[in-house]
């Protein structure tokens, strides 16, 4: 019996975002060296309108898309593919407010022994909203 559930395995056979954009905007990158599990975010930027009830300014950037590279588990694969989903339309804003638990409970929750995956991604997410946030403290150069 496997300790992964039929979305996990769903997520880790045929994720949704795996891949590079060699042109992303911002770059994310976690790694947790006990475990081995290394993961890359890419993501495009887009400019969009709201309407001011959504948002303190009228213009946004959304997250219009979104890939990993991810060395690891099925947790930590299930994982990446799920963070892309959740912040995939979203503004930067939103997609800061993505937390461990809720890409763990999106995936039907993670055996205890495997949430840090859903916090390694999280973490990722965060690196790189961090990066667009600090442009002064990323180099592009590291593509």
């Amino acid at each position: 019996m496997s300790i992964y559930n039929k979305k996990i395995m769903e997520h880790f056979t045929n994720p949704k975002f795996f891949g590079k954009i060699n042109d992303a905007d911002i770059i994310g990158k976690a790694g947790n060296p006990r475990c081995g599990d290394l993961l890359t975010l890419y993501i495009k930027l887009e400019e969009t309108r709201l309407p001011a009830r959504q948002a303190r300014s009228k213009k946004q950037m959304i997250i219009s898309d979104i890939k990993f590279e991810t060395l690891g588990c099925a947790s930590a694969i299930a994982s990446s593919d799920m963070i892309c989903q959740l912040a995939k339309g979203k503004t930067m804003e939103q997609a800061l407010n993505i937390n461990f638990q809720d890409v763990s409970n999106e995936l039907g929750k993670l055996p205890p022994l495997k949430i840090h995956c859903a916090q390694l991604v999280t973490e990722a997410l965060k690196d790189a909203i961090n990066k667009y946030n600090n442009p002064a403290k990323w180099d592009k150069q590291v593509k």
